[in-house]
């Protein structure tokens, strides 16, 4: 659970002062690499199986393929060293035995500052992707592949978002990009009724690309705006806790409100999305210019 918080700091805290941000895109932009990465493999899997080879052993072979990255991945981890940050925290200030304890006595309002803060990017980036998946190809009718196609052309525009937000995070302020995507987020929830409901592909292709970008400057800045919230000492769990409970808030619920207002309307589904915007906007308001990273 705290793989992402753990890059994030890696990243910044090893960064130059004035490359913060720039340094901090890398952890969000395995979202958008890794969505590629999966989903590729899945449409050219299916383009070559038919649907019976694919369901009896095909689906296996991305989970396969991964195993190469796990690998990679313990490496990784068995060469990491501590940040310099932290080691001079060890020297100069008392490091807590329970730092959740410590985040919730001493640092609440940045843990509701940050938790509010992620909501917004998760429930756009399921609502984007596995929702509108769904959407597509039972509502809409497109077949699977064709969705897919729609989908990959779309996650571009989140890499870029990722990358511009990221770097332009560092000469007006991680808080400023996130709030231009959390407000964003609002304008992508009122046009999702009218544009993913369409049944035009060009219309539904436009709104998930548009959408997806509008994602990335909700995500990419959080790599080095979560981190500056809190403390050497209590950092990494003051992250790792915070990027987490948002995603389940964010994330985990989407999917499952979005599949019950569906059959009411999708308008309803964007008002959600637009309700996910404004309480991240309330994470920026609560510590304001504290933490404008």
């Amino acid at each position: 659970g705290g793989e992402w918080g753990g890059a994030a700091l890696l990243a910044v805290e090893n960064a130059p002062p004035h490359r913060r941000n720039t340094f901090g895109m890398f952890p969000p932009l395995g979202a958008p690499v890794g969505f590629l990465a999966a989903n590729g493999l899945f449409l050219i899997i299916g383009l070559v199986l038919d649907e019976a080879q694919f369901l009896a052993w095909g689906w296996r072979i991305p989970f396969l393929v991964s195993a190469v990255l796990v690998g990679l991945g313990l490496w990784v981890r068995l060469k990491l060293t501590e940040t310099p940050a932290f080691l001079e925290a060890e020297k100069t200030e008392a490091i807590p035995r329970v730092p959740i304890a410590e985040l919730l006595t001493r640092h609440l309002r940045a843990t509701l500052a940050g938790t509010f803060g992620v909501i917004a990017c998760f429930a756009l980036f399921y609502l984007a992707t596995a929702f509108a998946l769904g959407y597509g190809t039972k509502t809409l009718g497109y077949s699977r592949e064709a969705f897919l196609g729609v989908e990959l052309v779309a996650i571009w525009f989140l890499a870029a978002g990722v990358i511009l937000a990221s770097v332009l995070a560092d000469r007006y302020t991680a808080a400023r990009m996130l709030g231009i995507g959390f407000a964003g987020c609002i304008v992508v929830g009122a046009l999702m009724g009218p544009m993913l409901g369409s049944g035009s592909l060009v219309t539904v292709s436009l709104w998930l690309s548009g959408a997806l970008f509008v994602m990335g400057f909700a995500y990419g800045p959080l790599g080095g705006w979560l981190p500056s919230l809190f403390p050497a000492g209590v950092r990494y769990t003051g992250v790792s806790m915070t990027f987490n409970l948002g995603g389940v808030l964010g994330g985990a619920l989407a999917p499952i409100v979005a599949e019950a207002l569906a059959p009411r309307g999708l308008g309803l589904v964007g008002v959600y999305l637009m309700a996910a915007g404004v309480l991240s906007l309330g994470g920026l308001l609560i510590v304001g210019r504290r933490a404008a990273a």
